[in-house]
């Protein structure tokens, strides 16, 4: 039998050898989960004997994150906006990039008793984050996709604790399924989207965690990636109400051209906000 240093080392070396960035990270994050440890607890008991079936569970687990299955999907659980959200293939992962869009809905149109609708939610982690860090007296999160409405649910019960405040009660949390706006009535003060923005022949240049195990139609874009884009800006003028704003996060390179798009429907107030790489990763407007 092996100690527990033992194998998170063998983990941390099958890692490295199948070219996984933060391969000893990894592996540690690995043991605490397997073997339901902190790293203080790790410490104190790091050359005891893994339980075998605990040891097995492990090498399992390395061996598929050596397939480049995403680490996120074998945890379930991901940390965005200091919250905790559960993730599957169903969803895509929520990034820290993402964090910028959230930041800056809240530094611009924080509206109190207002009405916020996340179009393409995903797992529901902008909404929620929106809700559990602002003054919006209810939110709506749309996604086409029955199985990533069904982690956005889980997920707002989960973190209920966080967005039911202010005198908030369950129903001002909804979701709903629909092909973009075909499902949706009423009017809200403020859209915010991170839609499928990656042209298609980009989508295979990207890395393996990414391009093979996260859900493509999340991912992939039509027209140079701006086909949601157009079709979410063109609706707003109907789905908002006057004066509402519009937010996106965009790839890197579409600033101008999304900002544009939002121009040309007549938003004013057009800006675009950096991440922390200093690239270009929201825009916004106002109607």
């Amino acid at each position: 039998m092996k100690t527990l240093r033992q194998l998170m080392k063998d983990g941390e070396a099958r890692l490295l050898e199948n070219e996984i960035e933060n391969s000893t990270m990894e592996a540690r994050l690995l043991l605490e989960y397997i073997c339901d440890l902190n790293w203080s607890q790790y410490l104190l008991q790091a050359d005891t004997e893994a339980d075998p079936q605990e040891q097995r569970r492990y090498e399992e687990a390395v061996e598929r994150r050596c397939s480049h299955y995403p680490l996120q999907y074998i945890l379930g659980t991901v940390g965005f906006m200091d919250y905790e959200f559960m993730v599957n293939e169903s969803v895509l992962i929520p990034r820290q990039d993402t964090e910028v869009l959230v930041e800056t809905v809240l530094n611009q149109a924080d509206i109190s008793g207002g009405s916020v609708l996340d179009m393409c939610t995903g797992s529901g982690c902008i909404l929620i984050s929106l809700m559990a860090m602002g003054h919006y007296k209810s939110g709506t999160g749309v996604d086409l996709s029955e199985e990533a409405l069904r982690v956005a649910r889980m997920n707002g019960i989960f973190n209920r604790i966080h967005w039911m405040k202010d005198g908030r009660s369950e129903d001002d949390l909804t979701w709903i399924q629909s092909d973009l706006f075909c499902e949706v009535d009423g009017q809200y003060d403020v859209i915010v989207s991170n839609p499928p923005y990656i042209p298609a022949d980009v989508i295979e240049t990207l890395m393996p965690e990414v391009r093979d195990y996260e859900p493509r139609m999340a991912l992939e874009g039509a027209d140079e990636g701006l086909e949601f884009y157009k079709k979410i800006t063109q609706a707003a003028e109907t789905y908002l109400k006057p004066s509402g704003w519009l937010f996106f996060e965009i790839g890197a390179e579409q600033g101008k051209a999304v900002s544009e798009l939002m121009e040309k429907e007549g938003f004013k107030e057009i800006r675009t906000v950096r991440d922390l790489a200093g690239l270009d990763r929201v825009v916004y407007g106002r109607r």
